[in-house]
């Protein structure tokens, strides 16, 4: 585990959030994320969250690397989409939430166009454009990974179910509370995580 010996939140609250449940289907790039499948009813794999633990914590020192206006938040899925943008209004980064124009990162002529030096992706298969520009353009991926994703373009994975409301909305709040906390402009005061990852949840 990362240096801290106490988890970021309890282990069980990842899971009343459902990040640990992943998909029917398993890459072998994730595999050492995953824990196990279910016993009962359809196979599904599930994810180690004490991994998801500790990579949340090493992705918070990663983008603290960066300065914020350097960073760009991408969100394809409509259950990432309110998360994402919080997370990226906490941090001071920029967002693309929705659909994501071809170009905005390679090429210069587009009104659209930005050049920021890291993105963080929601899911690297719904954000596959996104992500094939950030490949061209050589920027670092940081990305929410499935248990069916594969991390060939993704340069650090947080493992964790990237197509739940809930679980979305938790991992993104956690990575914001974790990078202020770092940056000294929060404290666990400030996060009172019943009331305030609800307000991170979309509403589709």
């Amino acid at each position: 585990m990362s240096e801290q010996n106490t988890p970021l939140m309890a282990y069980e609250e990842y899971e009343l959030n459902s990040v640990h449940i992943g998909t029917q289907n398993k890459s072998k790039d994730m595999q050492p994320f995953i824990r196990g499948t279910t016993t009962e009813g359809p196979l599904i794999h599930q994810i180690d969250v004490t991994k998801t633990d500790e990579r949340l914590s090493l992705a918070a020192n990663l983008i603290n690397q960066y300065d914020s206006r350097d960073i760009l938040v991408v969100s394809a899925r409509q259950y990432g989409q309110r998360p994402a943008r919080m997370f990226a209004q906490a941090i001071g980064a920029r967002h693309i939430v929705g659909r994501f124009i071809p170009g905005t990162l390679t090429n210069p002529r587009l009104r659209t166009y930005i050049e920021p030096r890291v993105i963080f992706v929601t899911d690297p298969q719904a954000d596959s454009q996104a992500l094939s520009e950030a490949v061209k353009s050589g920027l670092p991926v940081i990305g929410i990974c499935d248990t069916n994703n594969h991390l060939r373009n993704v340069d650090f994975c947080i493992p964790a179910n990237n197509k739940g409301r809930r679980s979305l909305a938790l991992v993104y709040w956690l990575l914001s509370r974790e990078i202020l906390k770092a940056r000294g402009d929060s404290d666990d005061a400030t996060w009172n995580h019943h009331q305030k990852i609800e307000e991170w949840e979309s509403s589709f």
